[in-house]
């Protein structure tokens, strides 16, 4: 079982990776090409149907491009497809979401405090809410709303801050930042697959047969793309801030999350004007510090988190009760009380930490059984904790740690079985 826990604790490490590989390629071919399409500029003896034109300079080459609003006259000999950087994105963000909040999920996922939910339960509440979160957008887009590209977006804005307030009522605060996250990923993926990539494709047969293509498939494809381009910067913030307590662990969550998305048209905004040469919108970067400073304000609320009390009280899973009866849990104990409570604690008591690392609490018995794993991994089979060993963890309660944990695992599929 501790061999399993390294497998797989390295094959998370794999797809969040590969994840932020497909991402960088996703945002840096959407961003392009939203910078490119504004800053087309009209120009004589243009081809017919062509919109505007541009010339760019890199790698020791100069490129000239054309767009065509519609479609060129004939269909080109070679057309390149971008399409895979979103779906390679989303796929292995689901695998992430899979391997970290679902196989995870009694200590990511499941906030008992808030709603009294099995592990499955917990998976079917965030798989569902993927699907019916595109259905709800997707609908809003092909009602008579489509024509009203504002009014959609604020009914977006509203969707969402809907969504994270209800993810806050079932799921950790660092589940409910990431889950939004997906959420607002699974539209922008959905909208790709099947939005603007078949809509290109009828294009493409349009000409193939010599017909006249359609316009509007290009003004539809158009809306969703801008949807995309706006909610980019958002979904990154939401996909980082599970390292960051202050985001994540706090009261007001939720509305951190809408106020990013405030900030993401903000930015956005500033550089879509920009490309577009219309302007230099200074009063966005005001707007964006403003929001950042409410962030800062709102992430000084309390914490949540069960009081000591309560969690000294609180019942164990299945799973912790094994780690909690494993021999050596004692010693275990105080080895993680006397190293490292004084930094995962309500209260911290290091110098220039104001937050328990993580959110992760380690000053009660069932703390120090529900991230079992996490110790193992970090200061058992690893030395990354305490950090710079500040601490002075010695050697051999390292191995103490190693121990209690690899005998615990080796029950605990017998015992989990038995419950």
């Amino acid at each position: 079982m501790q061999d399993l826990a390294i497998i797989w604790d390295w094959l998370g490490f794999a797809v969040r990776w590969l994840h932020v590989i497909t991402a960088i390629a996703w945002i840096g071919s959407s961003f392009y090409f939203i910078a490119l399409d504004l800053g087309l500029r009209k120009a004589p003896h243009l081809p017919v149907g062509a919109h505007g034109e541009e010339w760019q300079v890199h790698g020791g080459g100069f490129y000239h491009i054309r767009k065509y609003l519609v479609a060129p006259e004939h269909m080109p000999e070679h057309l390149t497809w971008f399409k895979w950087e979103s779906y390679s994105t989303w796929l292995t963000g689901a695998a992430m979401l899979m391997i970290v909040y679902w196989a995870g999920g009694e200590l990511y996922l499941i906030d008992a405090n808030k709603a009294d939910l099995t592990l499955w339960q917990g998976i079917a509440i965030s798989a569902a809410s993927l699907t019916v979160g595109w259905l709800i957008y997707d609908f809003l887009c092909k009602s008579g709303l489509g024509e009203r590209p504002t009014l959609l977006m604020v009914l977006l804005f509203v969707l969402l801050v809907a969504m994270g307030w209800g993810y806050t009522q079932v799921f950790t605060g660092r589940a409910m930042m990431l889950h939004l996250g997906a959420f607002t990923a699974t539209i922008m993926t959905a909208n790709v697959f099947f939005i603007i990539i078949p809509n290109q494709k009828i294009v493409v047969a349009d000409l193939k047969a010599g017909r006249t293509p359609d316009a509007k498939y290009g003004k539809i494809a158009k809306l969703r793309s801008t949807h995309n381009n706006y909610l980019t910067l958002p979904v990154v913030f939401l996909m980082l801030s599970n390292h960051y307590p202050l985001a994540f662990a706090t009261e007001y969550n939720w509305i951190i999350a809408a106020l990013v998305f405030l900030m993401g048209v903000t930015i956005r905004h500033y550089f879509n004007t920009r490309h577009a040469r219309a302007g230099n919108p200074t009063w966005t970067w005001v707007a964006t510090a403003i929001l950042f400073i409410a962030i800062m304000w709102l992430s000084t609320a309390p914490l949540q988190q069960q009081s000591y009390e309560e969690s000294e009280a609180r019942a164990l899973t299945p799973a912790e009760a094994v780690f909690a009866g494993a021999e050596g849990f004692d010693e275990v104990t105080d080895i993680v009380m006397g190293r490292c409570s004084m930094c995962h604690a309500r209260e911290p008591g290091w110098d220039g930490i104001h937050r328990a690392p993580k959110n992760v609490l380690l000053e009660t018995r069932p703390e120090i059984a529900a991230a079992a794993r996490q110790i193992y991994l970090q200061a058992g089979a690893s030395h990354a904790m305490p950090p710079a060993n500040v601490s002075w963890m010695e050697p051999q309660e390292r191995a103490k740690i190693v121990a209690w944990y690899t005998g615990a695992a080796r029950n605990l599929p017998l015992r989990l079985a038995a419950n």
